[in-house]
């Protein structure tokens, strides 16, 4: 009996700590959201509304080419291309056929909008966009021939243009299956932990590949249904989700949730499994989240990505209620139960 009592108190004080180290990255990510609201909530207040400002016909015609092209003067590119040819003269000097040198700029360079002009005699483009890299170089080029060599000078609108680029995402697509095969190939052989297939008794692991479906779903809706507030937000981008309108709200606030409760994953699997077993399942979590991104960012396209997210939802909810979720633990050893019976761990019968 002694024995008995001492294996209890074991298991109560695993389960305390373990309580313990929930409840305080619970508090932590709690602490997160709420500077993250107050943050967002906080709004720069102008001392004249726009409404009431006089603008001459150039600003006039500068802030319609603004919302139309979602850029205007004194914007800042860096040159993404290995390199961009600039018009060091006038366009009409290119129009009319007449001597005209170029200056160079390369990869990486920032170029600010010095001046945008509009030549309608112009049958290739008739938007030029006159670009300075320094006060000695600076040059003009078509809008058609610029916007495909350079990106915003800003991390998040980097960040978007590098995973839309095809190339990456068809290595993505590649490496991803690759990762998966090699996973599960281990996962079966080690009878490994493995989102979905033999996951762990907590939800976390499900709604996180849950919530990077729905993000990649939605994210893809808004370029296909809403592709100029898309093109504004990329030359214009922020992750505050109160200044932005709603369908870009809701997509900000799911890209917060992936990283809120992916920290929570961490938090909960470097907890219940060993360290070599937590990294594989990291690794296995972090494979399946990649092939979601993938597959539900492009079909959605095609409109076939939402019904598979319904499809997508049903089965991962089904599979963790019947296969993962375990409402019993052993009174005994401490570990998980899917119902009532002898223990696998241990041995014991817990009624």
């Amino acid at each position: 009996m002694q024995t008995t009592d001492k294996r209890h108190e074991k298991a109560a004080r695993k389960g305390s700590r373990a309580h313990g180290g929930t409840r305080f990255m619970r508090c932590v990510l709690l602490s997160l959201v709420s500077i993250f609201v107050f943050a967002g909530c906080y709004h720069d207040k102008t001392k004249e509304h726009d409404a009431l400002a006089n603008y001459n016909e150039r600003q006039l015609d500068s802030l319609s080419f603004s919302s139309s092209h979602h850029y205007s003067q004194n914007y800042n590119f860096v040159v993404k291309s290995d390199s961009l040819y600039l018009l060091k003269q006038q366009p009409e000097e290119l129009l009319n056929q007449m001597m005209t040198d170029s200056v160079m700029v390369y990869r990486h360079d920032h170029l600010v909008v010095a001046d945008i002009r509009i030549i309608p005699a112009d049958s290739i483009d008739s938007v030029w966009v006159q670009l300075a890299r320094d006060q000695a170089t600076f040059g003009w080029i078509h809008e058609s021939a610029l916007l495909p060599a350079v990106v915003p000078d800003d991390p998040i609108s980097q960040f978007i243009s590098t995973f839309s680029d095809t190339h990456l995402l068809v290595f993505l697509i590649i490496i991803s299956l690759i990762s998966i095969a090699y996973l599960m190939r281990t996962v079966f052989q080690h009878k490994a932990k493995i989102v979905h297939f033999n996951d762990i008794p907590t939800f976390y692991p499900t709604l996180l590949a849950l919530i990077v479906a729905s993000a990649a779903t939605f994210y893809a809706s808004i370029q296909l249904f809403a592709p100029e507030t898309w093109r504004h937000f990329y030359y214009h981008p922020t992750l505050n989700p109160f200044v932005v309108p709603p369908i870009l709200a809701i997509f900000l606030v799911s890209v917060w949730a992936i990283i809120i409760v992916g920290l929570a994953v961490v938090d909960i699997v470097r907890q219940m499994l060993p360290a070599g077993e937590a990294l594989l399942y990291i690794c296995g979590m972090a494979a399946v989240c990649a092939l979601n991104y993938i597959v539900f960012s492009i079909t959605t396209l095609y409109y076939v990505g939402y019904i598979l997210l319904v499809f997508y939802i049903y089965y991962a909810v089904y599979i963790y209620y019947t296969k993962s979720r375990c409402s019993y633990i052993c009174g005994n050893c401490g570990s998980h139960l899917h119902k009532k019976g002898r223990c696998p761990v241990c041995g014991v019968m817990n009624e």
